[in-house]
């Protein structure tokens, strides 16, 4: 994880002094630096667009929006929650008409980064101390060139759920689930003969193919920035240790171990199937693994992709995390920034795990809360633990739409090989190389910081 070193001047003791119950508002003029001091005292409304994985979340959001402006007379944050497919699109629109929003929600990685390299959003390094950005957890891939440009609020665990009583079913030790390929194909094989489909999912809005990808391209990586490399043509999806992740994919669809509707169900709906032994295994993130808490109890199984590849971050927890950030052109940076620091006080955090029964991305939350066994396992070991970061943050738009989706359908109706896919997505990368030659550098400046993590 990247650590911004640059001195605040502000202790973590200032800062949890400062927060307390009425939030960091009230408390800046003693402990907030000089660069975040003189808030407007007139009247101000700042715009907030916003996207979450959970709608409920928008509790939390309009929470503490209204504790922040009773804490602040005078200034008013005015949420506004948007659609997945609009949230980032329309931000890049309303910024390069010089009209963005005050705060804005951003995904992690390439979805917030092309706006960076556009000049639409602002470095956070001068206007939030580097003990907060740290703390935050808004992960590597929201650095670029030494500069940090969001917060992170909550994480995005990627997990393979399991129902424990269908592996029971089969005679699987459910609370030893695989660990490696053998043992998963294995595992399979029980499963099949039991008359459980092993693994299952839905691919038809594509989401499950970038989850696959992502649990699985990451064991031949050794850091992110081999992903970067594959991208820009310093390494190469040909190579047989770069598409050694399809022909897994391949593997398991040759031996009819997944759903056979896969390709006409999207996601959610598939994953729904887990809860009633339909299909033993699935990819999840980890607010959904957590909405099955209470239909299955401690029969939720959580596990790492078995592992199969030799990079070194093979076998490590993958977790992304949403995040927060600043627009360019807006005219209220210091507000924005005081603002974002007040979500990330001990008083929020707390209230973001209070609300919905999920964890507040914020190093620094006290975890000994969590007592349900599943998510205690989840948290101790996508959030607490030592994780790698999620490798699709990094795919540029075209592979995404015409690589990575297109092999997945293609490898699971059977119409294409792990070795036909490294070949196919090697052409669609220099295809895009061609198209953006301006891009290369930027990922190459990327990729150098992510090899350092």
């Amino acid at each position: 994880m990247k650590t911004m070193k640059k001195t605040s001047g502000l202790s973590r003791r200032s800062f949890l002094k400062g927060a307390g119950a009425l939030g960091l508002g009230a408390g800046l003029a003693q402990t907030l630096p000089a660069f975040a001091r003189g808030l407007r005292q007139d009247a101000l409304d700042l715009s907030l667009w916003w996207w979450a994985d959970d709608p409920a979340y928008k509790t939390w959001v309009e929470d503490t929006a209204a504790k922040y402006g009773e804490a602040n007379p005078g200034i008013t944050i005015s949420p506004l929650q948007m659609d997945t497919s609009a949230v980032i699109p329309q931000f890049t629109t309303a910024a390069a008409a010089g009209e963005p929003p005050d705060i804005q929600f951003f995904f992690n990685g390439i979805y917030h980064m092309e706006n960076v390299w556009l000049g639409y959003i602002e470095p956070l390094n001068d206007w939030v101390p580097a003990e907060i950005l740290e703390q935050s957890n808004a992960t590597a891939l929201s650095v670029y060139d030494g500069k940090q440009y969001r917060l992170g609020w909550y994480p995005v665990p990627l997990i393979w759920e399991y129902n424990k009583d269908a592996y029971d079913q089969a005679g699987l030790d459910a609370d030893n689930p695989p660990a490696t390929w053998d043992e998963w194909m294995a595992a399979c094989d029980k499963l099949k003969t039991a008359g459980i489909t092993p693994m299952g999912g839905g691919i038809s809005d594509g989401f499950w193919g970038e989850w696959y990808l992502a649990n699985s391209l990451t064991q031949s990586l050794d850091t992110p920035g081999d992903a970067i490399d594959l991208f820009i043509g310093d390494k190469d999806f040909r190579d047989p240790k770069y598409y050694a992740f399809w022909s897994r994919l391949e593997e398991m669809v040759k031996a009819g171990y997944m759903n056979d509707d896969m390709l006409s169900v999207d996601l959610f709906t598939a994953a729904t199937k887990v809860t009633t032994g339909e299909i033993a295994t699935t990819q999840v993130v980890g607010s959904v693994a957590a909405s099955h808490i209470p239909i299955m109890g401690d029969r939720v199984g959580l596990m790492v992709m078995p592992v199969f590849g030799d990079g070194a971050l093979a076998g490590v927890p993958i977790t992304d995390t949403q995040g927060w950030g600043i627009p360019s052109g807006t005219e209220y940076k210091r507000e924005a920034a005081d603002f974002l620091i007040y979500m990330q006080s001990p008083e929020r955090q707390t209230a973001f795990w209070e609300t919905h029964n999920f964890f507040p991305g914020n190093k620094t939350w006290d975890a000994s809360v969590v007592t349900d066994p599943v998510l205690k396992q989840m948290y101790d070991t996508w959030v607490g633990g030592t994780t790698a970061v999620y490798i699709p943050d990094l795919m540029p738009t075209q592979f995404w739409t015409d690589a990575m989706f297109f092999a997945a359908q293609e490898i699971i109706a059977g119409n294409m090989t792990g070795e036909q896919a490294g070949e196919q997505n090697a052409g669609i990368v220099q295809q895009w190389r061609d198209l953006n030659p301006d891009m290369i550098e930027k990922y190459q400046t990327w990729a150098a910081g992510l090899a350092a993590e």
